[in-house]
């Protein structure tokens, strides 16, 4: 997945667009031995993809045996330039003590949260917490899950800049990316969104 994901990159650089791209990397997946080094292989193999536009996005954090080991694999991978998200944070029962541990620079909001945080105000009280808790911690955190414009709102209000859902776009095959792309610049509509919270 994370060759694919470089060869991709590639491929979009030659086409003139350079973005980051987020590949889920499970638990166990991680804690394989020799990962690390396939990893720094894959990324001589790209050289044209700068590899902090790279980012691991780890899944079922519960499922992490040996957190030391983890930390210092993540060191590691940091050291060859990537980033690393925790992928729906929230919902594990030890969340914080990840948060506190893991050398994530991103947070995201599990979407279990953000589907119903208009009507009910259980979660918008953990989605408030959650963007509260990643600012406390100096990292970034995006919103899983955002459908409409008036999620875009509150989570703007609340400090959370960054999202992820249809409310966007659905997914679509990689070569339609660039014309996607030119298009909502084109139409303005993240400034409209921006606009709209003030």
């Amino acid at each position: 997945m994370i060759q694919e994901a470089l060869a991709q990159m590639t491929r979009w650089r030659r086409q003139g667009l350079v973005i980051p791209v987020s590949v889920n990397v499970s638990a166990r997946h991680l804690q394989e031995a020799g990962f690390v080094a396939a990893l720094a292989r894959h990324l001589e193999e790209h050289p044209e993809v700068p590899p902090h536009w790279l980012e691991l996005e780890i899944l079922e954090t519960s499922a992490l045996d040996d957190v030391n080991m983890v930390v210092k694999l993540m060191r590691q991978c940091q050291d060859l330039g990537l980033r690393f998200a925790l992928d729906d944070f929230g919902t594990g029962y030890s969340s914080l003590t990840y948060l506190r541990r893991l050398p994530a620079q991103l947070l995201k909001i599990d979407q279990s949260f953000i589907r119903d945080m208009l009507e009910d105000q259980g979660d918008l009280a953990i989605v408030s917490g959650v963007v509260g808790l990643a600012k406390a911690f100096q990292r970034s955190v995006i919103a899983e899950g955002v459908e409409t414009v008036e999620h875009g709102r509150v989570l703007l209000s609340l400090g959370c800049d960054l999202a992820q859902g249809f409310g966007i776009a659905k997914p679509m095959a990689a070569d339609d990316l660039v014309l996607w792309i030119a298009q909502w610049n084109d139409c303005g509509a993240g400034e409209w969104i921006r606009q709209s919270a003030q």
